[in-house]
């Protein structure tokens, strides 16, 4: 793989001690010439903010780097989005590799561009559309992942079974019991179909001006739970799981599905010990409040379901 002469690398606290020295001496072995620069992060949703990206932009600076460096995310999710909107924005745009090392990244944010970071008042509503030069998933990292974190991934690979590959769901509910225990073979056909989906409705809309909100199902109601109930009190997947149930409860009482198929999302999630409902203490008002800045809010009744059509 080519790697520019002068690289900086993001990672988190978890992360780094595992793998950074593994991966940067694999992807620069034979080539002396090559200068890396890292930053560590703090690991959580709840950096995911402006403060904890000044760190990634103090470090590029420090180290004089200039338009022909690369920079590398080496992570989860967070610290994806993180490093791709700090690619986007460092000097107008410098180049970008993704090596995600959870499913919810190598499934998801790690593909189809999306950079960005959290504000109070909501999540991801500062960012970019930015495209990685290349993504790197090695399954072997999915080893260390803890069980809760492996779950929240696999709510990310539910939904494009609910929202357009109904073979791919069937699969899934046969194959649950083999992902949560980590069958190597059902976790990287897990991966590449969901890459495959991903990547063939972004590739017809890639900023998200129709098609691609099919990929948000759960996602405004879930977003919603993530910042009322408190940045990384509910991992991502966790919060799309939930809303995912709401999403197709709601479709199923607009008379749009079939009570089976609500039916049926609810026990894949379970399967996957995932909630199926949202936090008691989450009240509709809160709900109407965070939601009513949620950048999808306007295309809420668009992308709750389109899984009926397709089943």
């Amino acid at each position: 793989m080519f790697m520019a002469r002068e690289s900086l690398w993001s990672q988190n606290s978890t992360v780094a001690p595992i793998y950074l020295d593994k991966v940067v001496g694999a992807l620069t072995n034979g080539n002396p010439n090559v200068s890396v620069e890292s930053v560590i992060l703090p690991d959580g949703e709840k950096y995911k903010n402006m403060d904890t990206l000044m760190k990634v932009f103090d470090k590029a600076i420090e180290s004089r780097l200039d338009r022909r460096c690369t920079f590398v995310a080496l992570g989860g999710g967070v610290i994806g989005d993180m490093c791709g909107y700090a690619a986007a924005s460092f000097l107008r745009g410098v180049n970008f590799i993704q090596i995600p090392t959870t499913v919810m990244a190598q499934v998801d944010s790690s593909v189809g561009g999306k950079t960005g970071i959290n504000h109070r008042l909501g999540k991801n509503l500062i960012g970019a559309f930015y495209q990685p030069q290349c993504v790197l998933i090695d399954t072997d990292t999915l080893n260390t992942l803890p069980d809760r974190e492996l779950a929240s991934g696999l709510a990310e690979v539910v939904k494009y079974g609910l929202i357009r590959d109904a073979n791919f769901f069937e699969w899934q509910e046969k194959n649950m019991p083999a992902l949560m225990a980590r069958d190597p073979s059902a976790l990287a056909y897990a991966i590449k179909r969901s890459c495959e989906n991903k990547a063939e409705v972004v590739s017809l809309d890639e900023k998200e001006s129709g098609l691609r909100a099919t990929l948000n199902l759960g996602h405004t109601f879930g977003h919603a739970i993530e910042t009322g109930f408190g940045y990384g009190q509910w991992l991502h997947g966790e919060a799309v799981a939930a809303g995912m149930v709401m999403a197709v409860d709601m479709s199923y009482r607009l008379g749009w599905i079939d009570e089976s198929i609500v039916n049926r999302a609810h026990n894949i999630l379970q399967q996957a010990k995932l909630p199926t409902a949202p936090p008691e203490t989450m009240t509709v008002e809160m709900f109407k409040s965070v939601m009513a800045v949620d950048k999808k809010e306007r295309l809420l009744m668009k992308h709750f379901m389109h899984f009926a059509s397709k089943s």
